[in-house]
């Protein structure tokens, strides 16, 4: 058989059981979900499924905010679908990296941008970075996901876990931040120097500061999804 041949690249890519259970990785950058019952998922991540599985999208800040907020921050970073029914789902985002987290009665905060998918046993908040809302669009909330079960985050290229200890605060820039644990309460802090010294443009250079005890998750990109003036 030619190595370069179809069946030669089916058989490299097609896919197959592991056996993991609920969450499986299908390969690095694709999770697949053995639905039986009910999961959520970032809107607009499902790329293929079998089975019989029925689709419900739901506005991510009608779970917590009020309407207030609903009709000032749109797009499919603030959204949910919960997919209903049984069979294999497939979910990716972007080609990003898929990371699988089994929450033993923990409580871990994700980017909303990087929040993949979760089982329903997992509590769920939004909380909504307002020092940062008039400054940038993307990274403006995060989701707090509480209890047992698993997770699913994505990030760009490989993420670095960096451990946050007391006296030692790390700062991390917000739109190369994908996750912290629970007990950790970031402050917003400027650096015009900072931002100077980037080469960019107007404005002062927003950065995240965790102080504590506890980890945040960092990927070597910026997911920048800058506010447009209209």
């Amino acid at each position: 058989m030619s190595k370069y041949s179809i069946d030669q690249f089916i058989q490299q890519t097609e896919q197959e059981d592991k056996g993991e259970g609920f969450f499986e990785l299908e390969t690095p950058r694709i999770l697949e979900v053995n639905l039986d019952g009910q999961v959520w998922a970032k809107a607009g991540s499902m790329v293929s499924y079998t089975g019989k599985i029925k689709f419900e999208r739901e506005g991510i800040f009608e779970h917590g905010l009020g309407k207030t907020f609903k009709k000032a921050f749109t797009g499919e970073g603030t959204s949910l679908m919960k997919a209903n029914g049984n069979g294999k789902l497939y979910l990716a985002d972007s080609g990003k990296k898929v990371i699988i987290l089994h929450l033993q009665n923990d409580a871990i905060f994700v980017n909303g941008n990087d929040l993949l998918a979760f089982e329903p046993s997992i509590k769920w908040d939004i909380k909504l970075m307002k020092k940062v809302a008039g400054m940038m669009a993307g990274g403006l909330f995060n989701v707090r996901c509480e209890g047992t079960g698993l997770v699913a985050i994505t990030t760009y290229y490989e993420p670095l876990t960096l451990k946050v200890t007391p006296g030692k605060p790390i700062i991390t820039d917000p739109n190369a931040t994908v996750a912290w644990s629970g007990n950790l309460k970031p402050e917003f802090q400027t650096d015009i120097s900072f931002k100077t010294f980037l080469g960019r443009g107007s404005g002062e250079s927003i950065q995240m500061k965790f102080e504590g005890e506890g980890f945040v998750v960092v990927q070597p990109y910026e997911e920048v999804h800058m506010k447009q003036n209209s």
